[in-house]
């Protein structure tokens, strides 16, 4: 098989440099890397939700039942937080749809505007 040896990317870092320019290779280099680290830390945080949603189904009987901040651990008080800023979400977004809704009803059908009422009006 083919393999990319030396020679063959430093073809590829000069092709790149003529394109690109020689200044613009340090912002490119560090725009690659941010894009790597936000990947990573998209996956760590996707991996520890699974975590999260596992122990919410174990402990979300325990926050159910009222038991008290005090005796809860950090993680079942992390866990009672997002449920709670879920719910408000979901409030929020309820009430935003309600008021597009509204909105959309208040609007004339296609068809049903006279604009010699308006001149009338007027």
């Amino acid at each position: 098989m083919m393999g990319i040896g030396f020679p063959e990317l430093m073809v590829i870092l000069i092709i790149i440099m003529i394109i690109f320019g020689a200044g613009k290779l340090p912002e490119i280099g560090s725009a690659f890397g941010r894009s790597i680290k936000n990947f990573k830390s998209s996956m760590k945080e996707a991996q520890e939700g699974d975590e999260v949603a596992s122990v919410e189904e174990g402990e979300q009987g325990a926050i159910e039942e009222g038991k008290a901040e005090e005796d809860m651990t950090e993680e079942e008080k992390e866990a009672a937080i997002r449920k709670k800023a879920e719910e408000e979400g979901e409030a929020k977004d309820k009430a935003m749809k309600d008021e597009a809704d509204m909105f959309t009803a208040s609007l004339p059908r296609k068809g049903s505007y006279d604009f010699s009422k308006d001149q009338e009006k007027s």
